[in-house]
């Protein structure tokens, strides 16, 4: 029974790869050897000093510097330096090399720390909430590198800024997400390759990709570069938190390839032919696996064999990258990767030792690139390139990106995960780099968002899907829904759907300033302004509601979330500490309320409702 390579029995969406130039088969990240920091105690660290402790829960005032508290419980690393105790950094027990770091923290007003990979490469942590354009010692910098003997101005170089600035007010928990690889040194332990940030993230966005190291940036632990360090965090530069500390490590030798062979056969092949019944038009032994010899035509197939070398024991993820094409990979005779297979292989289960490969490569497409790829993760091991990078065909189009000082508001669709597409979308930006998107067929704030703009690629590119992508550090408020409602009683539920409200919009226009938009509709027989304005220092959104009409039992849902803390003085926190809202003082009293296992934060409708969102 024939193989098929590319054909009809591929799924939809899988064949639109092989069309546009590229298999792609296998996993992204790597099978872990993962490393959990608990925080029970301090148990993982080396001689914690006493500024350090573990707590439950963290409390900042976004108002004084340096400010935070600290609740009973376990799971929160805290740091909070006194006058008389300025701190000191705190370094875990264990060490690592090429490792994966993910961790969530959050700082007080004013607060500086970092963590040093390895004791020796710093990835800044400071409160730059509100920074418009953020610099090497801006939350998620990489600091600079520093030499005391040169002129005043030119001692710090080698630093890195973020690509934007995607920082969290004070208080808010933020998310890092860290792949580094260590410094490389030969047998006579000199360095023969230098560290690199792979990638980081924070809050989502995409912050730095494959950067070099060339040395310990500034106040590292030692000036001598190593193959192994500890994991260090700043202590002595203001109150900081963390928590969900994770540390995936990748330390293992790689597999190799060995005694590889190819065989070329010309012609187009949508499924595996009898190769005893075939001639080959080429054939030849390879150091690596490669597809740089040349061959009579541009459709072919060629069929690697040879055998996998395989260090460590333990369950394997394979994948290929053929552009132009298809194929399937074999180990030891089973297949790993084949064309029925969507994304990823299964887990390979492999002892130490020597394994027959086969790796067969089907190019149908003139157009595509010749190249084959080949990735493998493994126990303890990234995800690498066994063969030379594959290209990806005609490759992707250049991103489409809006900026707002030209194009400050954008109709377009608008997907946000986990529910329908917003289909009457406005999205507002700013030069303060706070943007959002306001959906017009409820009245409602989809997204608010720091960092840049807006991509729209998949709305203006070839046919385009009429949508565009926020491209900063978002904030999302869950399933559209109306802002103002009638609530007969307390337990009443929220007004899903327009049946019943007599909602019709009336239009938006600009105000002031293009970031000043104001939205108006009728609801339930009353005529609503939506007023909203990005804050100038770039730290939120206010929002100012005007309603002329009868207004008994209506009320505004200000927010909906699993949680929402009553913070004092008209500020709550939503969410896992997501963002702030914050009412102003002639506002009134809002009150809590858990409807089908979600609070929701209300308020009663008055002539005019103002107050801040603040992330």
């Amino acid at each position: 029974m024939q193989k098929h390579l590319l054909s009809r029995q591929l799924p939809r969406f899988l064949m639109g790869l092989v069309l546009t130039g590229c298999f792609l088969t296998g996993l992204n990240r790597s099978l872990k050897a993962q490393t959990v920091i608990g925080l029970e105690n301090l148990d993982a660290f080396e001689k914690p000093g006493k500024t350090w402790s573990i707590a439950g829960g963290v409390d900042v005032d976004l108002e004084e510097k340096g400010v935070m508290t600290g609740t009973k419980g376990s799971g929160i690393l805290v740091n909070i330096p006194t006058k008389k105790d300025k701190g000191q950094d705190l370094y875990t027990k264990e060490t690592f090399g090429d490792m994966d770091l993910e961790v969530e923290y959050t700082v007080a007003k004013g607060s500086n720390s970092g963590i040093y990979l390895q004791g020796m490469y710093e990835i800044q942590i400071l409160d730059s909430w509100g920074v418009r354009v953020p610099r090497a010692g801006d939350n998620g910098g990489i600091y600079e590198r520093w030499d005391d003997a040169k002129p005043d101005g030119q001692k710090g170089y080698q630093g890195y800024a973020p690509r934007q600035n995607a920082s969290k007010a004070p208080g808010l928990w933020q998310h890092l997400k860290v792949s580094f690889q260590a410094p490389r040194f030969d047998e006579s332990g000199n360095k023969t390759e230098n560290a690199r940030i792979l990638s980081a993230e924070l809050n989502g966005v995409t912050i730095h990709e494959n950067v070099e190291l060339f040395g310990p940036t500034r106040g590292a632990m030692s000036g001598k570069e190593m193959a192994k360090g500890p994991l260090r965090i700043q202590g002595d530069h203001g109150a900081v938190a963390f928590r969900n500390l994770k540390i995936d490590s990748y330390d293992k030798k790689r597999p190799e390839l060995a005694d590889i062979n190819y065989q070329v056969f010309e012609g187009t092949f949508d499924s595996e032919p009898d190769f005893g019944q075939l001639k080959p038009s080429k054939t030849g032994n390879l150091e690596v696996l490669s597809s740089d010899f040349r061959t009579e035509t541009s459709r072919f197939l060629i069929r690697y064999q040879g055998k996998l070398l395989v260090h460590e024991p333990g369950d394997y993820r394979f994948g290929i990258q053929l552009p132009g094409g298809g194929g399937v990979l074999r180990i030891n005779g089973e297949e790993a990767v084949s064309p029925s297979r969507s994304r990823r292989s299964e887990p390979v289960r492999l002892p130490a030792g020597e394994h027959a490969f086969e790796l067969i490569y089907a190019k149908s497409q003139d157009w595509a690139p010749t190249a084959v790829g080949w990735t493998v993760s493994g126990p303890g091991i990234r995800e690498f390139q066994l063969g030379n990078s594959a290209g990806a065909g005609r490759g992707t189009a250049d991103p489409i990106l809006v900026d707002p000082k030209e194009r400050p508001l954008l109709r377009s669709f608008m997907d946000i995960p986990g529910h329908d597409r917003v289909t009457h979308a406005l999205s507002v930006g700013s030069e303060a780099k706070v943007h959002y998107t306001y959906d017009m067929d409820y009245g409602h704030i989809v997204q608010v968002w720091r960092g840049e703009f807006l991509n729209a690629t998949p709305m203006w590119n070839s046919r385009g899907d009429g949508s565009s992508r926020p491209e900063g550090a978002v904030v999302r408020f869950g399933k559209p829904s109306f802002t103002i409602g009638l609530l007969d009683s307390n337990d009443a539920p929220w007004v899903a759907d327009t049946t019943g409200t007599a909602f019709r919009p009336l239009g938006y226009r600009i105000k002031s300033k293009e970031n000043h938009v104001a939205f108006t509709y009728r609801l339930h027989n009353a005529v609503v302004e939506d007023d909203l304005l990005v804050l100038e220092e770039g730290q939120g959104l206010r929002r100012v509601l005007s309603i002329e009409g009868p207004k008994d039992k209506m009320y505004l849902r200000l927010a909906e979330a699993e949680l929402i803390e009553d913070l004092g003085k008209g500020l709550y926190a939503v969410g896992d500490r997501s963002y702030y809202v914050q009412l102003n003082g002639n506002t009134g009293a809002a009150s809590i309320r858990k409807v089908s296992g979600k609070q929701e934060l209300l308020l009663p409708a008055g002539d005019k409702i103002e107050y801040t969102l603040l992330f």
